[in-house]
């Protein structure tokens, strides 16, 4: 049987995180999210989960370092403590992702770029989750207990940080439909619905 690795990017709101969680217990599959920066921190024993967390989806922030690296795609497999800890990060957070890809098996990975650290691994499915700004609008506000217009300014900040995180590092641009398998709106299915959508496809694409 095929394995599947589900890469999920998501826009704030959307319920991704939820999602690719639900997936993988439809799935009875392994999970990776924060878990990336507890590995990371493990891996790399100067580092700190609490210092990693700071950084963690955080493109680099130094401008000159920006202009002098052109914005261009990092150089992942190389770790230097003279780098931002932001790019240290990036760098160990793609190591890991390739290694547990050449373990074989099926598994979640949210975020990290993980669709383009994967770019070339015929195992990967890659999924962006949407969703209408109205239901994500509601989703942050009911979850942070915040009202409706400063659930905007959270969904705006948040997403234009995962935007530049991917667009430095991976040289693309976050959210086009075509560095995806797959774009999902999950407003039409609901949390529910949408996991049980690509559990079904991972399962057909596994026995086909």
């Amino acid at each position: 049987m095929k394995k599947t690795i589900i890469t999920i990017a998501r826009q704030y709101g959307s319920g991704g995180r939820e999602i690719g969680e639900r997936v993988a217990a439809l799935l009875g599959i392994q999970k990776y999210d924060k878990e990336f920066v507890t590995m990371a921190a493990e891996k790399e024993g100067a580092l700190t989960v609490d210092a990693l967390e700071k950084v963690d989806e955080r493109a680099t922030s130094s401008l000159l370092y920006t202009l002098a690296m052109g914005s261009n795609v990092f150089p992942a497999a190389h770790v230097s403590p003279a780098l931002p800890l932001n790019d240290r990060l990036f760098a160990l957070q793609s190591s890991i992702i390739r290694s547990l890809a050449e373990k074989g098996e099926s598994c979640v990975m949210i975020g990290r770029c993980a669709d383009y650290v994967l770019r070339d691994n015929p195992n990967r499915l890659s999924v962006f989750v949407y969703a209408d700004l109205d239901a994500r609008r509601r989703r942050v506000a009911e979850r942070h207990d915040i009202s409706e217009s400063e659930a905007i300014s959270v969904i705006n900040k948040t997403d234009r940080r995962r935007a530049s995180y991917y667009n430095f590092y991976t040289g693309g641009k976050w959210g086009k439909y075509d560095n995806y398998h797959i774009a999902i709106n999950s407003a039409v299915l609901g949390i529910e619905g949408t996991a049980q959508l690509i559990a079904d496809l991972v399962r057909r694409r596994e026995e086909a």
